[in-house]
């Protein structure tokens, strides 16, 4: 995540999805200040992780199919998704270029804490359908 996040009731609706995910599968959230590049470098990308990177522009999915997507993603043995979600500026070029895919939450423009809470809502919803549980009606 580009850009701190200062509003608490953000940060309590990311945790509890965070929470969530777990039970599917390991999560971590890493927040940098900013895209400056001292920053960027504290990223430590594995080069064999697929980058996902949240763009307006990018692939549009409804919760099945971005749940099939991620099942097909684990089922062919990746192992590690990183999600990226930009600040207000958006992304750097060299972030920009390390992205495997891009990903769409919505045609609607909203803030970038407001993405971060539907990001982590559609993960645990994906592994909601994947596992069958109610959760998704």
């Amino acid at each position: 995540m580009l850009g701190k996040n200062r509003r608490e009731e953000i940060r309590t609706l990311v945790d509890d999805y965070v929470r969530r995910i777990r039970h599917y599968a390991d999560i971590e959230i890493n927040e940098l200040r900013d895209a400056a590049p001292s920053a960027l470098r504290k990223l430590k990308i594995d080069p064999a992780a697929r980058v996902i990177l949240l763009d307006a522009d990018g692939k549009q999915f409804t919760s099945r199919q971005f749940a099939h997507w991620l099942g097909d993603l684990r089922d062919r043995g990746a192992r590690e998704l990183i999600f990226l979600c930009g600040d207000a500026e958006g992304f750097p070029s060299e972030l920009r270029a390390r992205a495997t895919q891009r990903i769409s939450l919505s045609t609607l423009t909203m803030p970038h804490e407001f993405a971060r809470v539907v990001l982590a809502e559609q993960i645990y919803r994906a592994f909601a359908i994947l596992a069958g549980h109610p959760y998704p009606k």
